[in-house]
């Protein structure tokens, strides 16, 4: 389901929540606005919580996306991710982009302009949820805990100065605990917003779909 639920409620926010809007850079580059997390609850420690065991259990994954920029412009399309640190984005056409991390580098690929921007894993708030090993209580930066109903939704920023951005992942609860958004915060403090569904956890990815291909090199979608 691409359609956030959570649109239709009003939050209950534990503390003051990062903008939902839309916008873009996957790789979220963003100065840390301070030091301090949150000190959190018994209840939102259980929701963390949650959040890493969610991550450690989930070692294939594949589904169909919406990203919604800061204008308003939505792209979909499908994507696979396979952990340690390995994802695929193929947007669907006209665009000939795709976005790959093979567990070191984070690739962005515009087949139709033959340009590609590639940036460090480590570097983009994403090693932290894709990481053999994720706790996202001893690794990042708790801002903001919500709980709307069966929704609830983390803030987060990684811990080490050398990894800035800001990720707010949003989950369903119920029937089964299952991610269905996040929204990264860029430099400007635009926002780009992925919506996920259709997911499937039961299918064994093919390690030959998160190599990142030389451009120019024959364009083939997953």
């Amino acid at each position: 389901m691409l359609a956030s639920a959570a649109a239709a409620q009003t939050p209950t926010p534990v503390a003051a929540p990062i903008g939902a809007t839309a916008g873009t850079a996957w790789s979220a580059e963003v100065a840390p606005n301070g030091t301090a997390g949150l000190v959190l609850d018994a209840r939102q420690s259980e929701i963390v919580a949650s959040v890493s065991e969610y991550f450690n259990k989930l070692d294939n994954l594949q589904g169909r996306f919406a990203q919604t920029a800061a204008d308003g412009k939505v792209m979909k399309g499908k994507f696979a991710m396979k952990r340690p640190g390995r994802f695929r984005f193929d947007y669907a056409r006209p665009s000939l982009q795709v976005i790959i991390s093979d567990g070191s580098y984070l690739a962005i690929q515009d087949h139709d302009l033959n340009n590609e921007d590639r940036v460090e894993l480590d570097q983009t708030p994403f090693r932290l949820l894709l990481r053999k090993d994720v706790d996202i209580a001893r690794d990042a930066r708790i801002l903001a805990v919500e709980e709307a109903g069966d929704v609830v939704s983390v803030v987060l920023q990684d811990k080490s100065p050398d990894t800035p951005g800001k990720i707010r992942l949003t989950f369903d609860a119920k029937p089964a605990f299952q991610l269905k958004q996040w929204v990264t915060k860029d430099a400007q403090g635009l926002d780009t917003t992925v919506d996920v569904g259709d997911l499937d956890t039961t299918a064994e990815l093919d390690p030959k779909m998160f190599v990142i291909r030389p451009m120019g090199a024959a364009f083939n979608r997953q």
